[in-house]
């Protein structure tokens, strides 16, 4: 305990001399989240906070330190989250390669694999996009008919890939493709990486009904691909994929904790239409507000426990679903109580009026992406309930 306690204090201070003020403020726009990669454009104190949480390894705090990761245990990481929190430090690089393609190459990546990929992932030096769905293998990924075919010392892509999160930004994409039509169609699919920058791949983005395209599709016209960048073996991407799920489903999860905490809505809700004796005016209101962060409450512990479950060795397996479900519904109350606070003034669409009304549509998409909601529900009453088929 003394040493946690000297690694609180050794953390607290440098935290305080090394994170700019300004990125001790909230996040209000797209803009203030650094996803880092070749094409960003940083503001120069979200650029010198991931310089230097990115050479402390604290990007990725648990991650090895051989590989650019802090190399802390989880006792120690959990101190630094704490005392970001409590300067209100925003995360220094949001990033699919860390929620999601780094646990994966950790896990399944060759040492040579690990050494070129990961320290560029925690240092936000490359930004990732995901190579999974396409238009006639959504929920049933499975299908997917993107093919690879063997070349000798590299494969030679065809086909498409469709709502692909911020591919026209990303600088690299792991993917999967298909290399075997023999057997089952699970047992044909391979994981591979490569430049987003590659002759071949053409990227178009995908508007929306919330008028935003954080989505595209993906097309591959005799992509070259190098057989290095082939994680694992031929034709077993779908166990590295199912893993990898586990964390996308994590990460969505997550959602319904950004941004908002305890008290947060509430607030809010009492600066937009007011309170008596400092309490909100609106009952009926104020007692869903208190309802939903309860369950915020509750789903946080939940969330909590289940890393932690994660980090001592136990496979988040089928947890994710759960996580992902209750988490997507958490985030869509959060949108609806807020449309239901700002009542007139939500009908706004255009700029800042139309944030939330924005916002609470793009919300709906979280019940789809990652895993329709419906596909975790029968993945919770099969894996976690263990009811009949």
């Amino acid at each position: 305990m003394a040493e946690l306690e000297q690694f609180r204090e050794e953390t607290r201070a440098w935290l305080g001399e090394n994170c700019p003020e300004s990125m001790r403020t909230p996040i209000t726009s797209d803009k203030d989240i650094c996803w880092g990669g070749r094409k960003a454009e940083l503001s120069p104190d979200q650029r010198t906070w991931l310089a230097r949480m990115g050479a402390r390894g604290w990007t990725v705090p648990t991650w090895p330190s051989e590989y650019g990761g802090g190399g802390l245990s989880k006792a120690e990481a959990k101190v630094l989250a704490a005392e970001m929190r409590r300067i209100n430090a925003r995360s220094p690089l949001a990033s699919f390669g860390i929620w999601m393609l780094g646990p994966a190459l950790l896990k399944f990546g060759s040492e040579a694999q690990k050494k070129e990929h990961i320290p560029r992932i925690a240092r936000g030096e490359i930004r990732w996009c995901q190579g999974y769905s396409e238009p006639n293998a959504g929920s049933d990924l499975a299908s997917l008919a993107s093919r690879a075919d063997d070349q000798g010392d590299h494969y030679l892509v065809n086909g498409q890939k469709i709502w692909a999160s911020y591919a026209d930004q990303s600088d690299w994409i792991f993917c999967l493709v298909r290399t075997s039509s023999e057997g089952k169609k699970q047992g044909g699919i391979s994981f591979v990486l490569f430049d987003m920058a590659t002759k071949g791949v053409t990227t178009r983005p995908i508007k929306l009904i919330s008028g935003a395209s954080p989505f595209c599709e993906i097309f591959f016209d005799n992509v070259v691909v190098s057989k290095t960048n082939l994680i694992g073996e031929e034709n077993n991407g779908w166990t590295i994929a199912k893993y990898l799920l586990t964390h996308e489903r994590e990460m969505i999860s997550g959602m319904a904790q950004e941004n908002t905490g305890l008290d947060i809505l509430g607030k809010t809700a009492v600066q937009a239409i007011g309170a008596r004796n400092g309490i909100l005016s609106d009952g009926l209101l104020r007692a869903d507000i208190a309802q939903f962060d309860v369950d915020l409450a509750a789903f946080t512990m939940t969330l909590e426990r289940v890393r932690d479950e994660a980090k001592a060795g136990q496979s988040l397996g089928a947890a994710s679903s759960m996580l992902k479900y209750y988490g997507t519904e958490l985030n869509k109350r959060r949108y609806e109580l807020l449309l239901r606070i700002q009542g007139l003034d939500a009908l706004g669409w255009q700029g800042e009026d139309g944030v939330v009304a924005r916002d609470w549509l793009r919300s709906k998409a979280n019940s789809i992406e990652g895993g329709t909601s419906e596909v975790q529900l029968n993945i919770i009453a099969k894996r976690i309930l263990g009811l009949p088929g």
